[in-house]
């Protein structure tokens, strides 16, 4: 579990807003070295690791891109106005302190998020409640009212720090610990299913044909997801990602049954439908591994949110598709926090499924 738990840790920690993922890529390449026959890299950013081996062949993806932000206006006195990249809540931004990587003297900046030439702290700055009227006070404050502040006295400031339009922040968020091998990050969406992925790769002992692929920019449209699997036409896949975990004040169990320390949740339907329906046999083939052996795991039917396997089961004729997740408290805030055990689990379906495969397709 130490070793599960220092990987979540260096993944999530590591910064890779959709678009500029290269950081994360690099770790998930340096941890599949020896256990996959190829690793590359496609003209979209998606890494694809092969292992070997016979029909039928099985994608497993994992997107690697967290929400984040973009710089889009730096003003006079050195202040920037920023858009989001991917779904925020816009209270779960406000006085957060955040990151940004400057561009490097080759003007190429963190290239699509590998190393840069340094980085750069900001804030995310309001108004004191001292200064505050009361209608400010009880006014939720909108994205388009925040700036980050990075301690630069003007716009000139901004841009001899490598600062320009197009920069990418990404949340401060640290790696913790909590109680009952509970953690806690930014970017467990998805960092904790890129963790899964590779975790089942190297437990499994599976003689089939596999795709473990790090999807770009899901969080923006599930686009990784859609072109490599047209490239790859895998017979079976299975995407894994985050579930939205309840079981605190706020959720009723009538809004999602899915908690923490209960296993891995395997997905019926998504967005009313309109996402994924999973179909019979991927649904068999999951359940019926977990049954035979004895993984617990939870059934999820949800109204909002989606996945890669939206964009997978879609691909070409149709790619029967599925989907596992880890059951996650708090999904897109820089406070996510999820079960180390459920982490665990989730791996060992998948890697058990992997060896499996044969039986139901």
């Amino acid at each position: 579990m130490r070793e599960l738990k220092e990987l979540l840790a260096r993944l999530a920690e590591a910064r890779g807003i959709s678009g500029y993922e290269g950081a994360v890529r690099e770790i998930v390449e340096d941890e599949l070295k020896g256990y996959v026959d190829e690793i590359r890299t496609d003209r979209l950013g998606n890494l694809i690791a092969k292992k070997s081996g016979k029909s039928p062949s099985v994608m497993i993806a994992a997107h690697l891109d967290e929400i984040g932000l973009m710089v889009k206006h730096i003003e006079s006195e050195g202040f920037l106005r920023f858009s989001t990249i991917g779904g925020w809540f816009d209270q779960t931004l406000l006085n957060q302190r955040v990151v940004l990587y400057p561009e490097s003297e080759s003007g190429s900046g963190g290239g699509d998020g590998g190393a840069a030439s340094g980085m750069i702290f900001g804030v995310i700055g309001s108004k004191p409640p001292h200064r505050m009227k009361k209608e400010e006070r009880e006014k939720v404050i909108k994205v388009e009212d925040m700036f980050i502040d990075v301690g630069a006295r003007s716009e000139e400031e901004v841009k001899k720090l490598g600062i320009n339009i197009g920069t990418p922040v990404t949340i401060d968020g640290r790696f913790v610990s909590l109680a009952n091998e509970r953690v806690s990050c930014k970017a467990f969406d998805n960092r904790a299913g890129v963790a899964v992925m590779i975790e089942a790769l190297r437990r499994t002992g599976t003689s089939n044909e596999i795709y473990a692929v790090g999807t770009v920019q899901e969080e923006v449209g599930l686009k990784g997801a859609r072109t490599s699997a047209f490239e790859l036409n895998p017979d079976v896949a299975i995407a894994i990602d985050t579930d939205i975990a309840g079981g605190h004040p706020g959720i009723e169990k009538r809004e999602t049954a899915v908690e923490l320390d209960k296993g891995p949740v395997i997905t019926v339907s998504d967005a009313s439908g309109r996402g994924i329906i999973t179909p019979h046999p991927v649904l068999k083939w999951l359940k019926g591994t977990a049954s035979h052996y004895n993984i617990p795991y939870q059934l999820s039917v949800s109204e909002g949110g989606t996945t890669d396997a939206t964009a997978i089961h879609l691909t070409r004729s149709g790619i029967p598709t599925g989907v596992v997740g880890v059951p996650t408290r708090y999904i897109h805030s820089p406070v996510e926090l999820l079960s180390l055990k459920d982490v665990d689990k989730c791996a060992e379906l998948i890697a058990r499924a992997l060896e499996h495969v044969g039986e139901y397709f």
